[in-house]
């Protein structure tokens, strides 16, 4: 299977065999089961995240992608991690089992460089730059939009690579509750429930879940590893919305987990370490309101309070064993097990971080062609923990200010354009203008558009790179950012099959990496400290289609191709032109859903993930070789409100790293029950 996507590249090979297999005559939609239909909204296409504003898909000038609530539950995902991992133009990692850091790059950025928002809070961690992914799951989730390419100009700071913005379900028809159960490999147990509807002006929807496993090792136990690692997560999410007069709207969302999880590392010697006892605890809050009202015809404004709070205790456990040498290590210097010269030194840290985020925004009609939005946001940004920020120091605080225009305009319902402009000004650093233009002209007769981008970005210095304690630097300067993409998008056979190619080009500059900066790093440091002496290039292609080819039968995938350059600089060598670590030259995937009858459904997705290196250096004792995932579902509607299904991932047993030491699944096969039922009011 890896030679025929390298040597057809998935687009050309796959596309003329499904077209010649669909049938002129059109076909009605695959039937949602009972079962499922309080965890289906029918969303509208329209696409907000690119503009801010909702707009039809077909008018989209930006390279976007929308994963539905209703194919993250008719394929059993579990997670928000492992519905990326499906997505184009995206690669997605995690340090080994549920619970462990798992992060989202896109075209050959960093982690740090996606912005992610949830229900418009914006989640990335204000010291690391990152979201950690590890505890989100998918219950209650509408959609989440995908959008490629650098967002600075709407978005502000993290959202150089992209934007991903992930929306909870609105509740809509009469209220109905739901729930479910699940058993599984790891010893491996889910459980929750949900209630969504509506009811005059007023709607809601809320879930509550549960998710237990004890059995996965974080360091990968073909390397040696043999203690479990658990894992247990309580997650609920809730919207509650209503309509106010004159087309008006006030909604209140609010999401909450608790997390606990065991995890390995790394011994003081570098070697891989299967660590006993260390465990972390994340407790996240996120809140957030919005209030939309139409003030005149041509005028709507809308207002945005958001917050993320969030607290992370870890400890590093007593003990462990070294997976290399085969050998014991002990948290005490003085008790090493014996023939053993490097001890496992423990620590612990209690990190409080808060994320807030004001947002006014007006939209203006000028004319039937104009469309202005301009806005206001701050943000504000506290961390506070002893062992990061040192000991008697205040908490740290990184606050903005934002001021953004942006033009839409749509002549003929054909030539779209959009251009805009925004400034950020910070408390601690240098500000940063950025803007962006796109434009796409659609061809109604051919079901033909055409689009393209350009854009510039930045993201901001972290906590962490202004005032880790002995090693941040408050010297540094934003990482800059050119961003730009061409694609072609193609409906054929009233719109049963979709195709899509694009080309994507990235240059990042002043990018903040960790080196001995001698007289660059401030007094008291240790001289090795963040300074801004790094640049990349990425550039890229990629290919993508959707067919429906029978009445109940669907094949969708995509096919990237991301080349990417790291550049020396006198400051800091690195020995001549790198690949950036951990991102594939190649990545793909084939998606295949089929209802035999209307009560069965079957969905197998084949994910390919090429070579690729997993330090900056190239080195090749640290190469991570190909590898080819399939995971398989299946449900059957029982009775009209009863559903069982079965769930496997890795149908073939692959063995693989998405990192290099840490674990991915076996095989591992679940099943479970779902229920659902109107209530009677």
């Amino acid at each position: 299977m890896v030679w025929f996507v390298r040597a057809c590249r998935l687009w050309w090979c796959v596309l003329p065999l499904v077209a010649l297999s669909l049938p002129v005559h059109a076909a009605p939609d695959i039937q949602v089961a009972s079962a499922d239909r309080p965890d289906v909204i029918e969303v509208p296409d329209v696409v907000v995240s690119a503009t801010k504003t909702e707009i039809p898909a077909k008018q989209v000038t930006s390279a976007v992608e929308v994963i539905t609530g209703e194919e993250i539950e008719r394929k059993k995902i579990k997670t928000v991690i492992d519905a990326l991992r499906l997505a184009q133009g995206v690669f997605a990692t995690s340090s080994g089992g549920p619970g462990t850091e798992a992060t989202v790059k896109m075209r050959g950025a960093f982690a740090r460089h996606t912005l992610v928002m949830i229900d418009g809070v914006i989640v990335n961690s204000p010291t690391t730059g990152a979201y950690d992914f590890a505890n989100l799951t998918a219950e209650n989730i509408e959609r989440i939009e995908i959008l490629r390419g650098a967002q600075s100009m709407l978005y502000g700071s993290d959202a150089i690579g992209g934007v991903i913005s992930i929306y909870t379900k609105k509740g809509t028809g009469a209220p109905r509750v739901g729930a479910f159960m699940e058993y599984g490999s790891f010893a491996t147990f889910r459980e929750g429930g949900n209630i969504s509807g509506a009811k005059g002006p007023f709607d809601f929807s809320a879930s509550v879940s549960r998710w237990d496993t004890s059995s996965f090792s974080a360091i990968n136990y073909r390397r040696g590893a043999f203690e479990g690692d658990g894992f247990h997560n309580t997650q609920v999410s809730a919207k509650v919305g209503a309509a106010l007069p004159r087309d008006g709207r006030v909604e209140f969302n609010m999401r909450w987990y608790d997390s606990r999880t065991s995890f390995d590392g790394f011994a003081d010697s570098g070697a891989p370490a299967d660590i006993f006892g260390a465990r972390s605890t994340n407790r996240n809050l996120i809140l957030n309101g919005t209030y939309e009202q139409p003030v005149t015809s041509w005028w709507t404004t809308k207002l945005t309070l958001s917050q993320a709070n969030e607290r992370s205790i870890s400890n590093s456990g007593m003990a462990g064993y070294n997976v290399v040498t085969r050998q014991f290590i002990s948290a005490n210097p003085n008790s090493c097990f014996p023939n053993f010269n490097t001890c496992f030194t423990p620590f612990a840290t209690d990190l409080e971080v808060l994320n807030r985020r004001l947002e006014w925004q007006n939209n203006v009609r000028v004319g039937e062609w104009v469309l202005l939005t301009a806005g206001y946001q701050l943000r504000r940004e506290e961390g506070d923990s002893a062992g990061f920020f040192g000991s008697a120091a205040p908490a740290k605080v990184i606050s903005s200010n934002a001021g953004f225009a942006q033009a839409q305009v749509n002549l003929w319902d054909r030539l779209f354009m959009t251009a805009g402009g925004r400034h950020d000004s910070y408390n601690n650093f240098d500000g940063a203008t950025t803007y962006r233009v796109t434009g796409g002209y659609s061809v109604k007769e051919t079901g033909t558009k055409f689009r393209g981008s350009y854009a510039t970005g930045f993201k901001a210095p972290t906590m962490n790179d202004l005032y880790f304690q002995g090693f941040g630097n408050p010297n540094l300067k934003p990482e800059k950012s050119l961003s730009m993409d061409l694609g072609i998008e193609q409906s054929l056979f009233n719109d049963r099959l979709q195709l899509n190619a694009g080309y994507f080009w990235n240059r990042f500059q002043n990018m903040i990496q960790f080196a001995s900066g001698g007289p660059l790093c401030p007094p008291g440091s240790f001289g090795f400290c963040p300074i801004n002496v790094a640049d990349a290039k990425t550039q890229g292609w990629e290919f993508g289609f959707k067919a429906k080819i029978l009445e109940r039968l669907e094949l969708r995938g995509h096919y990237t191709y991301t080349l990417t350059r790291a550049f020396d600089t006198p400051s800091n060598p690195i020995g001549g032109d790198k690949r950036l670590p951990r991102w594939p030259l190649d990545q793909a995937t084939v998606g295949f859903t089929y209802a035999p009858i209307e009560a069965l459904r079957l969905n197998i997705d084949y994910r390919f993930v090429g070579a690729r290196n997993n330090n900056l250096a190239n080195s090749s004792s640290q190469k991570l070789g190909v590898f080819n995932v399939v995971n398989l579902s299946a449900s059957y509607d029982v009775t009209k409100n009863w559903q069982a299904y079965v769930r496997v991932d890795n149908l073939f047993n692959e063995k693989y790293e998405e990192i290099t030491f840490f674990g991915t699944p076996s095989r591992s096969v679940f099943g479970g029950v779902r229920m659902n039922y109107d209530i009677p009011l």
